[in-house]
């Protein structure tokens, strides 16, 4: 008999899906990346076909395994990681989607949203203390309304009890399992706007205000266990963990304990700071989610959101043209001395964390003649870190405490201008592992943890990880006027913002 030796990931994100293949010390032995097609029926709309996605991650399953040269039988566990508040609505019957999925980007209930913040301002409030988040089109709630709403015989269909909702993990663990599986997991379920944080079920009064049938719904459960068996040429490969992904890359780093923290720079940038076992509310526009604790049960963080984060250069190379690859972008960067006073603030899908500004757009300030591609490259770079100096902020002034260093990963990490910038901005040091793919590891972990593969988190600590780090350069005077220049820039978008709902 084969022995079980290794862990799979999958990393379904917003613009690829990966399959990630760890041995024991916590190490990738494998990994295979397929792109995801981005639909845009309207300005403001992002969707995705999740049949595509179901299968991207089926074909990096195939291809990672062959790099590895390994069988599914030594397949001990297999975790799903997944982009969160992508919302995806599908018969039961038939196991086919009724509706592309639509992204967490997508803008398309903002009116929506807006109409019933002014029509039951009661609302809002009750969903930031019951559900910790804000009436927004970034959750599933209006989503999945917008598609009973829109959808040819939908409403009937749910009302019948003929259709499902599932953010991305339950979709991919309902067709991995043949339709034997609805489930999710506490972290994915505190993204909807549906889920109560406080009783850790779904919340009859939310649903009835959406018009939501409870039967669409999936069991929620905590994020590392059993939650059933794929069978794979052949074999079955237990599926031991579901956790969204920014909570995923939180234990990646084994965050854990409250007032521990990352930065996740992926399309866009998520900071998460555990809290413990006890809710801290915000002030300051941040959300208040579950997180893991050292077993995978639910437990509490602050999360503060920029929507667009590596999103923003990809914008540059596949519309603007200004390189051909991101890894460019770093050196592209140096050559220019400063931004030369051009400012991004990059709201091509509104502003999120703490200024929750929807209608807000992509807004470029500070040209000149003299500007260059160069410059509007760094200025895009900046802008990621200027975005993350605010929520920090935000998030220190919450938790009423100081942060001394943070730890990044996520794709545009391993850009050493920015995270230079970062650490000069925070002026605190920025720690970067050697493991970069953090997300894909905390799915890794709590999957392994299920099944014994580590057999406690006091294990996980002791696999080695280094940090590179990145020391501020202290320069308190360009610190300032850097940060004065973004505000202001800040303004700008928010007055465009203004502006724009008043026409």
């Amino acid at each position: 008999m084969t022995t079980k030796n290794y862990i799979v990931a999958f990393d379904q994100g917003t613009t690829s899906s990966r399959t990630l293949i760890f041995n024991h010390q916590g190490e990738i032995v494998a990994m295979a990346q397929q792109g995801i097609k981005q639909i845009y029926p309207h300005p403001g709309w992002i969707e995705h076909d999740a049949n595509d996605i179901l299968q991207s991650q089926l074909n990096t399953l195939s291809a990672a395994l062959q790099q590895a040269d390994i069988s599914a039988n030594q397949i001990q566990g297999l975790g799903i990681t997944n982009q969160r508040e992508t919302t995806v609505i599908w018969n039961k019957h038939t196991g086919q989607p009724i509706y592309n999925a639509i992204v967490w980007q997508c803008r398309r209930t903002t009116a929506f949203c807006e109409q019933l913040k002014q029509q039951d301002p009661e609302l809002n409030r009750y969903i930031k203390t019951h559900t910790g988040l804000v009436l927004d089109p970034y959750f599933c709630a209006s989503k999945i309304k917008w598609i009973l709403d829109n959808v040819a015989n939908a409403r009937e269909q749910a009302e019948a009890g003929d259709l499902l909702f599932g953010t991305i993990d339950t979709w991919l663990l309902w067709q991995l399992t043949e339709g034997q599986v609805h489930a999710t997991d506490y972290t994915n379920a505190s993204r909807t706007l549906l889920f109560n944080i406080d009783t850790l079920s779904w919340d009859p009064y939310l649903l009835d205000k959406f018009g939501i049938a409870a039967s669409l719904l999936p069991e929620v459960k905590p994020s590392s266990g059993f939650f059933g068996e794929f069978k794979y040429r052949q074999h079955r490969i237990p599926i031991t963990s579901l956790v969204g992904d920014q909570q995923a890359a939180l234990f990646g780093h084994l965050g854990v304990k409250a007032g521990q923290l990352k930065n996740t720079y992926g399309t866009g940038c998520f900071l998460l700071m555990h809290t413990g076992a006890s809710k801290v509310q915000s002030d300051h526009g941040l959300l208040t989610t579950l997180a893991c604790g050292p077993k995978g049960e639910p437990q509490y963080a602050l999360e503060g959101s920029v929507f667009m984060g590596g999103a923003t250069m990809q914008w540059l190379r596949d519309e603007m043209q200004l390189f051909e690859d991101v890894s460019q972008t770093s050196e592209m960067a140096k050559q220019a001395a400063s931004a030369n006073k051009v400012y991004m603030v990059p709201a091509f899908t509104g502003i999120g964390a703490p200024y929750w500004q929807p209608n807000a757009r992509g807004t470029l300030v500070g040209l000149t003649r003299g500007t260059q591609a160069k410059h509007i490259v760094r200025a895009s770079l900046e802008s990621i870190a200027y975005q993350t100096y605010d929520v920090l902020c935000a998030m220190q002034s919450d938790a009423n405490l100081t942060l001394k260093q943070m730890k990044v990963d996520g794709g545009a990490s391993s850009n050493d201008f920015l995270m230079q910038f970062q650490a000069d901005l925070l002026n605190i040091p920025v720690l970067k592992p050697n493991q970069t793919e953090v997300t894909a590891l905390g799915a890794a972990y709590l999957a392994g943890l299920a099944v014994g593969f580590w057999s406690s988190f006091n294990a996980l600590e002791k696999l080695n990880v280094t940090n590179e780090v990145f020391i501020p350069h202290r320069d308190p005077q360009k610190r300032t006027a850097r940060l004065k220049g973004w505000h202001n820039a800040i303004q700008c978008a928010q007055l465009w913002a203004q502006l724009n709902q008043a026409d």
